[in-house]
């Protein structure tokens, strides 16, 4: 199948309440999703996990990454106190990266690059598909990972979102946050919301490339 270009990322559900969510800065809309940027965010309360829906996929065959299809247009984007302006990545974890990348490209989503060596928190191998205005980050689990299961499906993991100001996000969100440091990519830093924020996920706030 020939790659899907108008591939998009249009909702992402994971758990906490819209207060929880509040309290990390965000703007709850109308009907109870946070928009940021042209995708919604849908408060789960005490799910675990995350899943997404896609717009413009013909399949949800995506080797195990917890997926709904959708015709849906793309969100009003919203205003957050946190600065918050878009979603910069959504970060998965697969025990075989060449399994969950050949699944990926057979679904029809463009493989833009894999990097083959180690990030700072021992991942050793990355590969990077762009859906929309979102890179989706797919981590090579470490064999030695805790519940590694070489046969296991991918599953979605996290999220990072651009935020205007780092700082003042940090300001605001005290003890919720920890940070800012250098983040992995050159020129970039990273904040990172603590587990007493509530969400379900692994969260993060990134400041914009230099």
């Amino acid at each position: 199948m020939p790659p899907v270009s108008d591939a998009r990322v249009r909702r992402v559900v994971l758990g906490g309440s819209p207060a929880d969510w509040q309290a990390a800065g965000f703007a709850v809309a109308e009907g109870g999703t946070i928009n940021i940027g042209s995708v919604a965010i849908e408060p789960a309360g005490e799910r675990r996990g995350m899943s997404w829906e896609l717009a413009g996929v013909g399949t949800t065959d995506l080797d195990g990454l917890d997926t709904v299809l959708t015709d849906a247009g793309a969100a009003e984007p919203g205003t957050h106190p946190n600065g918050v302006t878009s979603i910069d990545h959504v970060v998965s974890f697969t025990p075989d990266l060449d399994r969950t990348v050949t699944a990926l490209e057979a679904a029809g989503l463009s493989l833009r690059r894999i990097r083959e060596e180690p990030t700072p928190a021992g991942a050793p191998r990355q590969a990077f598909f762009r859906l929309g205005e979102v890179i989706l980050e797919v981590v090579q689990q470490p064999a030695g990972a805790p519940g590694f299961d070489p046969a296991g499906p991918a599953r979605l993991w996290g999220l990072a979102f651009n935020c205007s100001d780092l700082d003042a996000a940090a300001a605001q969100l005290g003890e919720l946050a920890k940070g800012p440091r250098d983040a992995v990519q050159p020129g970039r830093r990273i904040l990172t919301l603590s587990r007493g924020a509530g969400l379900s996920v692994p969260v993060a706030f990134m400041s914009s490339a230099s």
